[in-house]
């Protein structure tokens, strides 16, 4: 409530300084006007009636300037656009005050008013007005002219992005980074100046240029550019023996057009591995999401938590976070009251600790919070562990599921997406093999929603998440600082990998293209070797592989696999509107009364922990599971 006090408060004393602020431009447009008119010999006969005049200029252009927002511009970041409908306003403006002097002809007052006043007056206002809101822009770029300390900065790319971050350099007295100037492959850039800095040359250059210019940092500004020109450009980099670059985030981690200062990261290896943009249909998401009443279960993990940063970008009505870890969904809520504290204000964020399979506090909450949308990454995903403790998997990853989607069912949500993996697909994991049932309790589900509810059941599979916990990534970070060795489990293993804010795009997208009862399967481009992800991330800090970090392979742990298979050979895909989503055709499998006989059974197994005859089980409910020593 504080919060919101202070926020109204100063909207309030900006909409009264800008009003007043208007106000006496427009008085000051006409009184100018008149006076450049007769050469600042002002007839008596007008001089009585200025003040007339400027009551009916108020009267119809201030109104005009708050229907058009003039009144929420931010002073430090006015743009062309915000000139734009500035331009706008004063122009509307005008045409009212000249059809209003029309109407009022036949009063004495206004019968002679010299048409001549109106276009100096209009273009006074349009002066006053605009420098008005640009003044403070002004005002910081001028108090940021002369000798700057900071950080010697060169930005590769001179796009709008590098533009936008170096105008928030320039305002910013506080700022770390000094700009030096651009470097970038355009033709047409080369030599041309930005905010007072020059395009220095092509990317091909940056040795020479950073020699010549004792750069200290690199800023890497090309949201949209494929990995291989980011991982070109910080090898060039290198070979200046320039060590520190950052760049702007991916197009998909970024929530407005607009980047800033907060926006600058420390480069990260899904930089150099995977850029390639998203293309979404946003409307198409935003037609499901926005004003709806959204839950992600698993919220606190790292596909959840990405989750809710990106549902945010559709403006939901309410965003329930559901984790039984209360750690990480502190953390969770107060990063996204800060990234959205509009959202945060107006009470749109429930963060809720609790069990998926606390089937009572499930349904409490879907009473009281009636989600419309669930999209349900809680699982347990480690394959080691949860071959160790199979009960444990079954438990949260199908009845989990199963009591959630029960839920969702009985209050009558309108989607329900289902966060699968490509272990689910000819499993040889107790994970995988729990998640391809979960698969098989969805489908099931829409089946009994088809004709008993709204509900539409979904899942989305897709392959391992960069950096994410417990992900191969931290793991040999953590081997890298201790100076190795680096440990991979065999030559030719390969996984699929994606970033996960592009994964969990491509979920969303999933979302809106889902009708009910489809497995959509994500183009996760090609499959990359863990030995080369393991070379690439010794690089990347700097060092030489098998030289300064040894490399030691191991053989590969129960339940894993060499290769993933994203589908099933027998399965194939149907393609969508989405040329990177695709649609599984599934095998049959149980449904109705065998497949509740199996749960039933499963449940039985899970709570006595039988653990041979759990995977017994799961070997008929899913024919392609083949255990890990099996024969």
């Amino acid at each position: 409530m504080k919060a919101l006090s202070k926020l109204l408060q100063v909207n309030r004393r900006r909409l009264i300084l800008f009003l007043a602020g208007d106000s006496l431009i427009l008085a000051g447009a006409i009184a100018l006007a008149f006076l450049l008119r007769f050469d600042f010999a002002l007839p008596g006969r007008y001089l009585g009636a200025l003040w007339a005049y400027i009551l009916v200029s108020w009267g119809v252009k201030l109104p005009i300037f708050y229907l058009l927002g003039f009144y929420r511009f931010s002073w430090a970041y006015v743009s062309l656009r915000e000139l734009w409908v500035v331009l706008k306003g004063i122009t509307y403006g005008s045409l009212l005050f000249a059809a209003a002097l029309f109407l009022l002809r036949e009063v004495r007052l206004f019968a002679l008013f010299p048409r001549s006043v109106l276009f100096i007056d209009y273009f006074l206002a349009l002066l006053g007005v605009g420098g008005f809101r640009a003044s403070r822009r002004i005002w910081l770029m001028l108090r940021r002219r002369g000798p700057v300390e900071g950080e010697r900065t060169l930005i590769v790319g001179a796009g709008d992005a590098g533009e936008q971050i170096t105008r928030a350099m320039l305002q910013d007295r506080r700022s770390p980074y000094l700009p030096l100037g651009f470097v970038d492959d355009d033709p047409a850039k080369q030599g041309l100046s930005i905010h007072g800095l020059r395009v220095l040359g092509p990317r091909r250059e940056l040795p020479r240029l950073i020699r010549d210019h004792n750069v200290e940092s690199l800023l890497i500004t090309m949201p949209s550019a494929p990995a291989a020109a980011i991982r070109e450009t910080v090898e060039l980099a290198r070979q200046a023996g320039l060590a520190k670059v950052k760049v702007l985030p991916f197009l998909s981690e970024l929530f407005t057009s607009r980047v800033g200062l907060g926006d600058i990261r420390d480069l990260r290896l899904e930089d150099l591995l995977g850029r390639e943009p998203v293309e979404l249909d946003t409307e198409g998401i935003a037609g499901y999401l926005r004003g709806k009443r959204v839950l992600v279960t698993g919220a606190a993990g790292s596909i959840g938590s990405e989750l809710s940063r990106q549902l945010l970008r559709f403006e939901p009505a309410k965003l329930i976070l559901l984790d039984q870890d209360e750690t990480g969904i502190y953390h969770l809520e107060n990063e996204l009251s800060e990234r959205f504290p509009r959202l945060h204000q107006e009470g749109c964020l429930f963060p809720v600790v609790g069990d998926i399979l606390d089937r009572a506090k499930v349904e409490r909450l879907f009473a009281a919070h009636r989600p419309e949308v669930v999209f349900h990454a809680a699982a347990y995903k480690h394959v080691p562990l949860m071959e160790a403790h199979p009960e444990e998997a079954v438990k949260t990853n199908i009845f989990g599921t199963l009591i959630v989607g029960e839920a969702a069912l009985a209050h009558a949500a309108e989607k329900f997406i289902l966060i699968s993996t490509d272990k689910a697909v000819n499993p040889t994991s107790v994970m995988g093999a729990t998640k391809r049932v979960a698969e098989l309790v969805c489908l099931d589900l829409n089946r009994r929603g088809a004709s008993t509810g709204p509900t539409k059941f979904v899942a989305v599979r897709f392959g391992n998440v960069l950096g994410s916990r417990g992900s191969v990534v931290p793991l040999f970070e953590e081997q890298i600082k201790r100076r190795g060795p680096v440990t991979v489990t065999h030559p030719e293993m390969r996984r699929y990998f994606m970033v996960t804010s592009e994964a969990v795009l491509l979920v969303l997208q999933a979302g809106a293209l889902g009708q009910g009862g489809e497995v959509f399967v994500l183009d996760m481009g090609q499959p990359i070797r863990i030995v080369d992800l393991a070379r690439e991330l010794i690089r990347f800090h700097g060092l030489e592989p098998d030289k300064d970090i040894p490399i030691v392979f191991t053989a590969p742990r129960l339940g894993e696999k060499l290769f993933e298979d994203l589908l099933l050979a027998e399965e194939g895909t149907t393609a969508t509107a989405h040329r990177k989503i695709f649609i599984a055709k599934l095998l049959p499998g149980p449904t109705g009364e065998q497949l509740a006989s199996y749960l039933k059974e499963l449940e039985r197994l899970a709570a006595s922990g039988s653990r041979e005859e759990i995977i017994a089980l799961l070997r008929e409910l899913v024919p392609t599971y083949k255990p890990a020593g099996s024969a």
